[in-house]
Formats: C-alpha cells, structure tokens, sequence
C-alpha cells in the first residue's frame, strides 16, 4: 500500500480512513456506543474504546463478528476514575475529557506480529507520517512486541524504551488488562528535551498518539490476575491527537472538530 496523495485533513477523512484500512483487514466495523457502559466492572462512563467489548473479551457472550475481530471510532468520557484527565484540562494542549478513540478489536483471533505491523502501516502509509519520528515503548516483560517492533517493522532499538506502569493497561481498578506497546509522535527540541518518552521531562514534546495494549488477563476485586479465557488485542488512537499531528500542530485545539467550537465560543 502506498501513502495517500492527499491526508486526512478532517475528522470525518480521518474516521474514513480507518474505517476502511480495518475492514479491509477482515474487522466488522462497529458503530460508537453509549458513553454510559453496562457491564458489572466497567467505570461511571465509557472511558476507552474496548468498553462496549468487554463481554467478548470476558468469554462471557460469543463474538458476533467473523472473523473474531472488529474496528470502531468511539466517543469516550474522561472525567474520573483510574484514567483522569480533569486536572490537566484547559492546562495541557493534549488533554481532553471527551474525544474520540480509534480502535481495532480482536477476540481470540490475531495478536501482536499483526496488531504491531497494522499500526505502523496505517500511520505511515495509509496517512504518510514521518516514520523517523515515532517512537515506541513496550512493558518491561514484553520482549515479544520489542522482538515484533525491531525484527519485523524495523524501527531501531534506540527509539524502543522499556517502561514499567505506563505499560500496563486496566480499564479500571477490576476489569481485563494486560502489557501495552504504545506509540509516540517527536514534535521536535522547540517542544521539549530529548530522551525519548521515557525522559518525564519531555512529555510536551514526545506525545503519545496510539495504544496497543495485549489484554491477557483479568484484574479482580483484590488485585489479583488471572488469565483471559483467550489472549486479545485492544488498540486506540486518539483522533484528535493523529489530527493535531497531521496539521503539524502540539494543540489538540488544531483539529476541526475542536477549532469549530473555539470559534464559535
């Protein structure tokens, strides 16, 4: 697949475009839910776009969908719980309480010698990003989506950091979890200090853009793991974030779907 003449400029071309990349990767592509989850150990809102899935990811209900794997853009709510963001909003350019998440699913199906490899296609081909400029991270114990990272995408090991809890996704304080690879846009030195996402002091230059997290096990009341009944893969990208990037912009704020309202505002 070659990069596109002309990128994604809107949210809607945005939307489009993933849409179309994952269902011709054989996913059923899902319309956004209600931001008001209903399984027993989802949060107040819907704050990811795995949340409408966790049933499928549970063992709980078959999965509708053949093969096992689906894509969606869904709108999610931040505003409490485990993943917070309301102290940084209005104070940070890349933080938002509702926006949207870009994701594709699978349950049971493909893991991460496909998950890793789709990602990196969709930024840099599909959308033409700079490939140069992203960086990644994987958990300490992930050897495997290194090794993937390295040996199959071929990005070098200089921009490939191990990090601990940043690495490790949970839904909330119950709930599937499991080791997560994730993907950073430089925005370059006007931005911030170099050292990769790993440097805390470079968090306005380095920006997190998309999360592969490899859910394999569940979280229970007490804090224990057990494993999933099948190891999964659960993805999201920030739409406005990718947007910001593709103007070429840190602000968020740079995205239609927000600049229309700052303007009317």
């Amino acid at each position: 697949m070659s990069a596109v003449l002309t990128r994604p400029a809107t949210a809607e071309q945005l939307r489009a475009a993933w849409c179309e990349f994952f269902a011709g990767k054989a996913h059923t592509v899902v319309p956004s839910s209600s931001l008001i989850p209903t399984h027993p150990s989802a949060p107040m809102f819907t704050n990811s776009g795995m949340m409408p899935f966790v049933s499928y990811f549970l063992g709980e209900e078959p999965v509708p969908y053949d093969p096992p794997r689906a894509a969606s853009v869904q709108r999610c709510v931040r505003a409490g719980g485990k993943h917070n963001d309301l102290d940084a909003i209005g104070r940070s350019l890349r933080h938002l309480s509702f926006f949207e998440m870009m994701g594709n699913f699978s349950f049971g199906d493909y893991f991460k010698s496909d998950a890793i490899p789709w990602a990196w296609e969709f930024l840099t081909e599909v959308l033409g990003i700079d490939g140069d400029r992203l960086w990644i991270t994987c958990h300490l114990s992930d050897d495997e989506a290194e090794e993937v990272w390295a040996d199959s995408v071929g990005v070098p090991r200089d921009r490939i950091q191990r990090l601990d809890k940043d690495n490790f996704w949970e839904m909330g304080e119950t709930g599937p979890c499991g080791p997560s690879s994730e993907i950073f846009w430089d925005y370059g030195p006007d931005l911030g200090p170099a050292g990769g996402p790993a440097n805390p002091l470079a968090e306005d230059r380095y920006v997190e853009i998309w999360n592969l997290v490899f859910t394999q096990y569940f979280r229970g009341i007490g804090g224990e793991l057990t494993d999933l009944p099948k190891a999964n893969v659960d993805t999201g990208a920030g739409l406005e974030r990718i947007l910001a990037v593709l103007a070429g912009s840190p602000s968020l704020y740079s995205a239609d779907v927000l600049s229309l309202l700052v303007e009317e505002a």
